[in-house]
């Protein structure tokens, strides 16, 4: 078996802490903390901001300064570079959309957990053997869903899933449903049009239902 990072356990406590970690993209930083504060209250504590806008930084250091109670991950990390930039930022953990040896391996000293994506075994394994037992499933639709990850956990039950990517309020509870599965990740209760409106209503009624799952 292999030995853990040294904030693996700090990780496997954010992943329990709500079913699912909604995954934003804001354009604006002006709506990140209230929008951080209406998924709060509504029981996702846990929020993936990704790195798809020029403004994301921004936004990741708005919620970490003005919410405490938010765990703010920075989301969509391609290169290793942009860990120092996030860490600055004060995002809690780190998120990636799939890995790169390098990449990887500078995960597996950084300062605050990660959470690397994967699209096969052949992936989950190297990322276990580095010391990642949580990782993401990513595009878990597209990659083979809920079938998928029925097959591995089997010859790999000691990788839990954080599977993200096709997934919303119907199909999560399947995801969750499976032991090998620690919480998903879905944009489905953090809607453009809503964040973009400010419409914090509509945001808080799905996210409800989307703490509500389990």
């Amino acid at each position: 078996m292999t030995a853990k990072t040294r904030h693996s356990d700090t990780l496997a406590r954010y992943a329990r802490m709500a079913p699912v970690i909604p995954v934003v993209t804001i354009e604006d930083p002006a709506l990140a903390v209230p929008l951080a504060r209406t998924l709060a209250e509504a029981g996702l504590p846990v929020v993936e901001v990704t790195l798809r806008t020029r403004r994301a930084l921004a936004a990741i250091e708005a919620i970490a300064r003005d919410v405490p109670d938010v765990i703010v991950a920075a989301g969509t990390v391609h290169w290793s570079d942009q860990i120092n930039n996030v860490v600055d930022a004060g995002a809690h953990f780190i998120v990636t959309p799939g890995m790169t040896e390098h990449l990887r391996d500078e995960l597996a000293v950084a300062p605050i957990p990660a959470m690397p994506g994967c699209a096969t075994v052949s992936e989950a394994l190297s990322l276990y053997d580095h010391g990642f037992g949580i990782v993401k499933f990513f595009p878990a639709g597209p990659s083979g869903g809920v079938g998928w990850l029925k097959a591995v956990s089997a010859p790999i039950p000691f990788v839990s899933f954080c599977p993200t990517g096709g997934i919303d309020l119907k199909s999560a509870p399947d995801y969750l449903a499976l032991s090998n599965v620690v919480c998903v990740g879905g944009s489905w209760m953090v809607p453009k049009e809503a964040v973009a409106a400010g419409d914090w209503a509509t945001i808080g009624r799905l996210a409800r239902e989307a703490a509500s799952l389990r």
